[in-house]
Parts: C-alpha cells; structure tokens; sequence
C-alpha cells in the first residue's frame, strides 16, 4: 500500500490521512502512541506500507517526522517481515 504526503504540512493532518486510509477506529487521535497502538495491534496492515512525497511534511513539522522515524524503526523491529518505508 503506497500513501502519499503530498499537502501533509501538520500533525493533525498526516494523523487524519493514516486514520482514513488506514481504517483506524473512530476514537482515533492525533498522537503517536495511538498510531503505534493502532498499527501493531488493532488495524490489520499491509506487508510493506510505502509513504512517499513525506518530504514537505519532514520540513513542517521536523520534531514529528523524527518521531515518524522513531515509530518506522520500531515497527520494523516488532513486526518483522512488515513495514514502514519512506520513498
């Protein structure tokens, strides 16, 4: 599955795109634990998710996608063969 960031210039922005293409429960909000909680144990993800054009939003919110990174690492980690890539 390929997602793409185009637009993403916030954290409440990119968190709305995973919740809606992602098929994240209604709770859902803008916080990191929430999407870790949400990808490795409530929503059934793809074997690879591919985020691409996420550059605008690394330049936007810098704090948020070193997190982003954070959480790709940690996944890739928990939930081998799975994951996250940045393209």
């Amino acid at each position: 599955m390929t997602l793409d960031l185009t637009g993403i210039t916030s954290k409440a922005a990119i968190h709305q795109l995973f919740k809606e293409k992602l098929g994240f429960e209604e709770w859902y909000g803008p916080s990191w634990d929430a999407f870790w909680d949400s990808i490795v144990a409530i929503v059934k993800m793809p074997p690879v998710l591919t985020l691409i054009n996420w550059e605008e939003f690394a330049r936007c919110c810098p704090r948020d996608m070193e997190i982003l990174r954070q959480v790709i690492d940690d996944y890739a980690v928990e939930m081998a063969p799975k994951r996250i890539v940045l393209a």
